[in-house]
């Protein structure tokens, strides 16, 4: 992440997903640069994507970037933006940044696979707590308890920066829709891993990683 340096205004964004993302690469995802391409891959959205470096240097870390082209992040002709655009970043599902955008594609995605009878691959997607300011998020979540889409799973990063916060705490929002929901410190890697791996069978599962106030 030290090698993307320039007018970059969301790097709690970032900050606050590295240790998630890195598990979650490193250890659940079955997914690799030879792979990504095929139908039974793992997919992983990245939803808050307005603070992309964690994921870059993640994806650099795993084969799917030249490391060297860390250093023109944000620049003009760099395929690195401040936003990931899925057709300039090996890797990236999707173009993203837009807050509730993520989620909502990730419930389509685990719907269109189960459509297709591909039951194995699990769909992934990283949401902030801002973002269940938008309704669209709230309207996903309800969607994916109904239909049992047991394959999806959401790891929403809590760094304290959502307008209203939840009663309760996010799990709570998720747990309601028929979820299984567990919440964990953020920057602890054996109890993400935990997490992340967690059966939850018939059910979608979220992993709520809490990690320090965006504004400490």
């Amino acid at each position: 992440m030290a090698r993307m340096t320039g007018d970059e205004k969301h790097g709690p964004a970032a900050t606050s997903t590295l240790d998630a993302l890195w598990v979650l690469y490193d250890r659940v995802l079955r997914l690799a640069p030879e792979t990504v391409g095929r139908q039974d891959r793992d997919r992983f959205l990245l939803s808050k994507g307005h603070g992309p470096m964690a994921y870059y240097a993640v994806l650099a870390a795993k084969g799917f970037l030249d490391p060297d082209i860390l250093a023109s992040f944000g620049s003009y002709d760099s395929p690195l933006g401040h936003h990931p655009d899925r057709l300039l970043v090996p890797g990236a599902e999707i173009s993203s940044g837009s807050l509730g955008h993520g989620l909502p594609l990730a419930v389509g995605s685990a719907l269109g696979l189960r459509a297709q009878g591909l039951t194995d691959p699990a769909v992934w997607v990283l949401i902030g707590d801002a973002e269940f300011d938008e309704g669209s998020n709230h309207e996903a979540v309800a969607f994916a308890g109904s239909y049992g889409l047991d394959r999806l799973h959401v790891v929403a990063i809590d760094n304290s920066s959502a307008t209203h916060g939840w009663r309760g705490g996010i799990a709570s929002r998720f747990e309601a829709e028929g979820w299984s929901a567990v919440t964990v410190d953020g920057r602890d890697h054996r109890a993400l891993y935990e997490a992340y791996t967690a059966p939850h069978p018939g059910r979608p599962h979220a992993v709520v990683a809490r990690v320090e106030p965006k504004h400490s």
